[in-house]
């Protein structure tokens, strides 16, 4: 049931609360993902599951890579973070690694000298991005180990083998996480590996990023953020911040018992997550990223949306066009409200001065005390009478709803039901057809 509108802030029962960098990752909003591997530059369409076919370390011979245009993606889309893939399927390492021999180091780029992952944590800095590193725990095409992290294709059989593996993962892990600075988010790609393989990165992890945000793949005990499953970038509304933990890939629960908030991750075009042939004419369109954007950030979720570096080491100008064409129409549609404002209580009203047109209304809660609200209405005031035009029940860090074009002199949000006092941090409206 819903608090009367003098009921404390501290009558509220205890529910779960974000820390403080879950909070702050939250604000966050929409995150890049970069991929690059081997993938890149050998012929299309090749499978790091066919380990006879590995290509060598020689092939990694970027020629124009510069990190920092990698970041005009992340300046197109206000992001302030960035995952890159510093190993991935292959098992080839984008730094300068004394794990095993495949990676740049045994490449020809840069004479063998240069560190990808370090270009890009400066880049990120330079920016002022969040600096989020992806490590693949169950895959390594380079040893020969497929899920769930075991060698000789999963098969076993090889205990020295494993164990050579498992010191190797022990040493990617101190190098990643030690050399770089705080990082922002952690990806553990495909989960943490099974028992068998013989090593355990988390007290690695606690120890020298206590601070950033973990993806564990559904199998990390640490996990502070949740995937939302699917790799289409959006979630089914209701989406809640909280659930009874961060395994499945789920919208969550309003009675779980855990904060971790989902991140929706999704690729420029559909298909391959790394640049290939041909993949610049198959980029999403526009109207196809809006339909992400309200499915993700205006579902109470983030968004990682990936770029696709070319052999060249340069992300393509047909991508970076589209990321900016996407940026404009985020900031075009949200930049500027017609009015809003905040509150406390079951009933905050936003006068618009005058009658407006609006077609989008944006809810936020102040979720560092918890998602509150259960059910809602929201009315908009036509002529002397309100009229319902939107509602719903998840509000969180932020809900955007679209509403067909109404005429009105005020807004209205009627909470019905909440646990504790409601903490609106945002009620805002908008009119996104004025500019077209």
């Amino acid at each position: 049931m819903a608090t009367r509108k003098d009921d404390p802030i501290e009558s509220a029962p205890a529910l779960p609360r974000p820390t403080a960098g879950q909070a702050q990752w939250q604000d966050y909003e929409i995150g890049v993902f970069y991929h690059y591997d081997l993938h890149v530059f050998h012929e299309p369409g090749w499978d790091p599951a066919r380990f006879d076919s590995l290509p060598g370390a020689d092939v990694f011979n970027p020629t124009r890579l510069d990190t920092d245009q990698w970041m005009e993606v992340a300046k197109a889309l206000d992001a302030k973070y960035a995952v890159l893939t510093a190993t991935h399927g292959s098992g080839f390492m984008l730094w300068q690694s004394d794990a095993y021999p495949f990676g740049v180091r045994q490449s020809p780029w840069r004479g063998g000298q240069g560190d990808v992952v370090k270009d890009f944590a400066g880049s990120c800095r330079r920016a002022g991005v969040g600096l989020g590193l992806y490590c693949h725990m169950r895959f390594n095409g380079w040893w020969q180990v497929d899920q769930p992290g075991l060698v000789n294709r999963g098969r076993g059989g090889d205990p020295a083998r494993q164990a050579a593996y498992a010191a190797a993962k022990i040493q990617q892990a101190q190098e990643l996480w030690g050399r770089y600075g705080p990082l922002a988010e952690v990806w553990f790609d495909g989960g943490l590996p099974d028992p068998r393989a013989g090593f355990d990165l988390l007290p690695i992890l606690q120890r020298l990023q206590p601070q950033a945000m973990v993806y564990g793949g559904g199998h990390c005990p640490v996990e502070t953020i949740r995937w939302m499953g699917g790799e289409h970038g959006k979630s089914d509304y209701p989406c809640w911040a909280t659930g009874n933990n961060c395994f499945d890939a789920t919208c969550g629960s309003p009675d779980g018992k855990d904060w971790c908030p989902g991140e929706a991750d999704v690729n420029i075009q559909a298909g391959a997550w790394m640049w290939q042939p041909g993949c610049d004419e198959r980029l999403r369109r526009l109207d196809e990223l809006m339909e992400i954007y309200y499915g993700s950030v205006g579902n109470n979720c983030n968004l990682l949306i990936n770029a696709m570096p070319g052999p060249d080491g340069l992300v393509p100008e047909a991508q970076l066009r589209r990321f900016r064409e996407f940026g404009n129409e985020i900031r075009r549609r949200f930049g500027q409200s017609l009015a809003e404002t905040s509150g406390e209580g079951n009933e905050i009203e936003l006068s618009l001065g005058r009658p407006r047109t609006i077609d989008h209304v944006m809810l936020m809660e102040q979720i560092t005390q918890g998602e509150r609200v259960r059910k809602y209405l929201v009315e908009g005031q036509v002529g002397q009478a309100w009229r319902t035009i939107g509602g719903g029940c998840c509000i969180g860090h932020k809900r955007i709803e679209r509403i067909a074009p109404v005429e009105v002199s005020a807004v209205r949000l009627r909470v019905l039901a909440s646990v504790g006092r409601p903490l609106i941090r945002k009620l805002a409206v908008y009119d996104t057809t004025a500019s077209r």
